[in-house]
């Protein structure tokens, strides 16, 4: 077994896919791309060819390259089953599979690094601005999603029943980024609960963005 993943260290993204490998017990090598250096590492040529899209994450498995970091955490489930990051009944599946949806759609693309480029050079909008723009959207999905979570969790402590699935794996980075950008989260007293618990977890804090080789 030889996996690869393509990452940055404070790509929520790649934070995701690290914490689903972590928690699968999986090694990897990692392979920086720094979004920002010499316009950006994730938009060379020879990086192209391994994700037309490029962005990070992506997973190298043995050759096999995986885009998205929704479809590799579930390729990594399929494949490495255990532990399960998705409930056995499909009702369950359907509502962690929509918790993490929540985030890798609704919230997150919103605040990807090309957006707010272009929120400051083609919109000529200043750098508070763009922060404001961003807690916004944070706010608003958490709002949504500490509802969710306060209908399917257990314990308090995930964001469906009483162990780790997708749902925390995504909600946990999302989390770090709304404290980056001094989001108020004090309407959301459950969605803090929750990551703090999570924080703790080995897998979590292994994943980390400051604890990685290339953190800068």
């Amino acid at each position: 077994m030889s996996l690869k993943l393509y990452t940055y260290w404070r790509s929520s993204a790649s934070y995701r896919v690290r914490i689903a490998l972590n928690l699968k017990g999986l090694d990897y090598e990692s392979v920086p791309r720094h979004l920002l250096r010499d316009g950006g590492e994730q938009r060379t040529k020879d990086y192209l060819a391994v994700n037309p899209q490029g962005l990070v994450p992506t997973l190298n498995d043995d050759g096999l390259l995986v885009t998205q970091s929704l479809a590799i955490c579930e390729y990594l489930d399929e494949k490495y089953p255990t532990p399960p990051l998705l409930p056995g009944a499909a009702g369950a599946r359907a509502s962690v599979r929509a918790m993490a949806l929540a985030v890798a759609c609704d919230i997150h693309p919103l605040q990807n690094l090309s957006v707010l480029a272009y929120l400051r050079s083609e919109l000529g909008q200043e750098q508070p601005a763009v922060d404001a723009w961003v807690r916004h959207w944070i706010a608003r999905g958490f709002n949504a999603l500490e509802k969710l979570i306060s209908r399917h969790s257990g314990d308090g402590r995930h964001c469906h029943g009483e162990r780790i699935t997708l749902a925390d794996v995504f909600l946990v980075p999302q989390v770090y980024n709304a404290r980056r950008f001094g989001t108020d989260l004090s309407n959301c007293p459950l969605i803090t609960r929750v990551a703090s618990s999570l924080e703790a977890h080995a897998a979590f804090a292994a994943a980390r963005p400051e604890v990685q080789a290339d953190a800068s």
